[in-house]
């Protein structure tokens, strides 16, 4: 806990005012290859606390959607729609559907990791599917040339996932934002152009 305290990440989220820390993994992706533009329509996956979402908002403009999705809580954000519930269920997926009023998707964002446990061969596989549910949403909602970015861990099964998303998009990177702990095997895949 004491580690979370003195993280340099922590401090300056509480003193820029965002929700996480993880708002500057997503700010150095952005940095490095400006992911979200003006104009674009957003889906944020395991979005709580929010901080993805807050960080996305004001880049995207004010009469684009960005639909926060999450099965915890999340305190409201202004301009984002949040569904709270889990998206692998219909009626989830229905209610984003309604909001979305058959708005295009350009980007499909994830944050989501399970609860560790401490035990990589039950964390990994756990990852990997909360990876593969992020891939499937984005292979459902994404419009052509639309873009995908989830959290991953090194690790079984990472291979073949990555490979899984070069099938489906025309250009897929593997980033290591400064911000993710240097001891942690996360990274993040980006994928562009959805074909």
């Amino acid at each position: 806990m004491q580690e979370h305290f003195d993280d340099e990440y922590v401090r300056m989220a509480q003193a820029q005012g965002y929700r996480s820390r993880a708002v500057f993994k997503l700010s150095e992706i952005q940095d490095k290859d400006q992911v979200i533009k003006a104009g674009m329509n957003i889906i944020d996956l395991g979005a709580a606390p929010g901080g993805w979402s807050q960080f996305a908002r004001p880049l995207i403009g004010k009469s684009n959607k960005l639909v926060a999705l999450d099965i915890l809580p999340m305190e409201p954000l202004e301009g984002v729609d949040f569904i709270q519930g889990d998206f692998r269920e219909a009626e989830v997926l229905d209610k984003l559907y309604q909001v979305l009023k058959d708005a295009p998707i350009n980007l499909v964002m994830s944050d989501m990791a399970p609860n560790m446990s401490g035990n990589n061969s039950i964390d990994q596989p756990r990852a990997i599917y909360l990876g593969e549910l992020a891939l499937d949403t984005a292979k459902s909602v994404l419009a052509k040339n639309g873009s995908f970015l989830v959290k991953l861990f090194q690790g079984e099964g990472f291979e073949n996932f990555h490979r899984e998303v070069q099938q489906s998009f025309s250009k897929v990177v593997v980033r290591k934002p400064k911000a993710s702990r240097p001891r942690s095997n996360e990274v993040y895949i980006l994928a562009k152009g959805f074909k």
